[in-house]
C-alpha cells in the first residue's frame, strides 16, 4: 500500500513490480502470448483480442498505480479497467476450453487443488516459462484461468485498501491544503 510522504501530500506508490498481483499479471501476459502463438490460428481475431486483454490488464495496473500518486480516483478507475480486461481474457480461455471440448478444472477435479497451489505459490515468470512448452492447451488454459482469478482477488483487495485510505486520509486536494497549512504554521 502506498505511504504518505512525511509532511507532504503525495502518495508514493513504491515498486509495483514487487506486488504479487502485478507479477502474476506479467506471467499471464507471457503465458497468453505463448498460448496464442501455439494454439490459435494465425490471423484469427481472437489471437489479437487475447493478447490485448492480457496486455491491457498488466499495463493498466502499472498506469493506475503510477496515477495513484496524485489521484485515488484515477488509480481505482484504471485498476478496475485492468480487472475488466482480465475478465475478458478469462472469458476467452473459457470459450477456448468449451469449443474445443476440453475440461475446465473446478473444485473437485483431480488436478485442481495442485494447480491452484502452484499458482498461489509462484508469482515469477521464471517459475512458469519452462512449463509453457510442456503443458498442453487444456493445462495452459486452466493455469491462465487460475491466474486471472488470483490477479482479480489481489486487485480487489488493493482497490478496497485504496478506498479505505481515501476515506481515512482524503484525496490530494485535502492533503495539499493540509500540507500548505502545516507549512505556513497554521
Amino acid at each position: 500500500m502506498p505511504k504518505l510522504n512525511e509532511g507532504g501530500f503525495l502518495d508514493y506508490p513504491g515498486d509495483y513490480t514487487q506486488l504479487i498481483f502485478y507479477r502474476k499479471s506479467l506471467v499471464l501476459y507471457d503465458l497468453t502470448f505463448y498460448f496464442k502463438e501455439t494454439y490459435l490460428i494465425r490471423g484469427d481475431r481472437t489471437q489479437d483480442q487475447m493478447e490485448q486483454a492480457a496486455r491491457s490488464g498488466k499495463q493498466n495496473i502499472v498506469e493506475g498505480l503510477s496515477d495513484g500518486m496524485t489521484s485515488k480516483e484515477m488509480e481505482i478507475k484504471l485498476l478496475n479497467v485492468a480487472r475488466g480486461s482480465l475478465k475478458e481474457l478469462l472469458e476467452d480461455y473459457q470459450d477456448y476450453l468449451r469449443v474445443h471440448g476440453l475440461a475446465q478444472w473446478n473444485n473437485g477435479h483431480e488436478r485442481y487443488d495442485k494447480m491452484v497451489k502452484f499458482c498461489y505459490n509462484n508469482s515469477d515468470i521464471e517459475q512458469y516459462k519452462n512449463f509453457f512448452c510442456k503443458w498442453n492447451d487444456e493445462e495452459l488454459c486452466n493455469i491462465a484461468l487460475t491466474l486471472c482469478h488470483q490477479v482479480d482477488r489481489g486487485l480487489m483487495k488493493f482497490i478496497q485498501n485504496a478506498e479505505a485510505l481515501f476515506l481515512a486520509e482524503g484525496g490530494i486536494k485535502e492533503k495539499m491544503s493540509d500540507a500548505r497549512k502545516r507549512h505556513r504554521g497554521y
